[in-house]
């Protein structure tokens, strides 16, 4: 991710909103799929297969192209960049799986409990959901923001194993230290937009949850909260075994684990993500081998705006999957081939 921002489209805010605003225009035919966990609950997963498969025997025949993206906070197969990667994915004869963390999908998740940014033994169990649905051993793997910290949570804690599910990784704007990142978005100007942004989708559902689960914690608290960090103090750490946000927050970044990976992983973070700040990110000593890091100067949070035309969003999949054929390219080849 070289390519400079657009000259009308300046800082790391607008770089965010504007395309996240926009995004692809063009309609996907998504097939849903719903797995049931082991804990009994469940998450919906959306399919998009290859152009010429419509059936899910059919998909399971395009065995290497598959690649499976985790989404952002709140995030779905709607998202901007799920559209952008769909897109990509179209072109180029692979299928694509979203797994919906729960609650996410449009329905309330039947389990005490909701995702979190460290939620590793979660992303394992999907990545296992979505090879055999597909009928694959192994997938490529893209998370996004929260989804790509625990992604990267995942792969640290797999080792060696990871090799077995995945060819490759790439996180992409993920907060991998998530106490500065929540610091960052409770300040200026993401504390009167990004902010409530969230918290207007987040605090309808947990009080939903509370429903479910009378006194699983206090609603008072819960309305009262007014940003990222009040609201995983009351809902997110204590229903996920946190001993509070701080616990949280300390206990489920991805940075002090990276030394940890051991399959090609690309972590892609750029210097004007204002949920992320630049000073927090990892450095090489910071890394193992199987770590690339891409900082870019541009691209703000998950927006990578093309530099003529806003609603050309290929540039930030078109890199990462270039990356992917660079890192693994025996598994680019039975992509192609296979």
């Amino acid at each position: 991710m070289t390519s400079a921002a657009p000259w009308w489209l300046p800082g790391g805010h607008a770089q965010t909103i504007i395309p996240a605003l926009l995004g692809p225009a063009h309609a996907l035919a998504w097939r849903r799929e719903r797995w049931t966990l082991a804990d009994g609950d469940f998450v919906d997963a959306d399919w998009l297969d290859p152009p010429a498969i419509s059936s899910a025997s059919s998909a399971n025949a395009a065995a290497a192209r598959c690649l499976v993206l985790f989404h952002g906070l709140e995030g779905s197969s709607g998202s901007h960049y799920a559209r952008a990667f769909a897109a990509w994915a179209q072109s180029h004869g692979w299928a694509l799986v979203v797994p919906h963390f729960r609650g996410c999908s449009g329905e309330l998740n039947r389990a005490p409990r909701a995702y979190h940014s460290g939620d590793h033994a979660e992303i394992g169990a999907l990545l296992a959901h979505a090879c055999q649905s597909a009928g694959v051993s192994r997938v490529v793997a893209v998370g996004v923001s929260l989804g790509g910290n625990a992604l990267l949570r995942w792969a640290a804690e797999a080792g060696l194993a990871a090799t077995e599910r995945v060819d490759a990784v790439a996180a992409i704007c993920a907060p991998l230290d998530l106490a500065a990142s929540a610091g960052a978005i409770s300040r200026g100007l993401g504390r009167w937009t990004y902010t409530p942004m969230f918290l207007r989708s987040m605090k309808p559902k947990a009080l939903a949850k509370l429903v479910q689960y009378p006194g699983l914690f206090d609603a008072q608290r819960l309305r009262s909260a007014r940003t990222l960090g009040e609201f995983d103090d009351v809902f997110t750490a204590p229903l996920h075994g946190f001993a509070d946000a701080l616990d949280y927050w300390r206990r489920s970044s991805a940075k002090p684990h990276l030394h940890r990976i051991h399959v090609p992983t690309l972590v892609l973070n750029p210097l004007n993500d204002p949920f992320v700040p630049a000073a927090c990110l990892p450095k090489p000593m910071d890394v193992s081998s199987a770590v690339t890091l891409c900082q870019p100067r541009h691209g703000g949070h998950v927006g990578f705006p093309a530099a003529r035309f806003p609603r050309d969003t290929q540039a930030l999949p078109q890199a990462v999957m270039d990356w992917v054929g660079w890192a693994h390219p025996m598994g680019m080849a039975r992509s192609r081939h296979g």
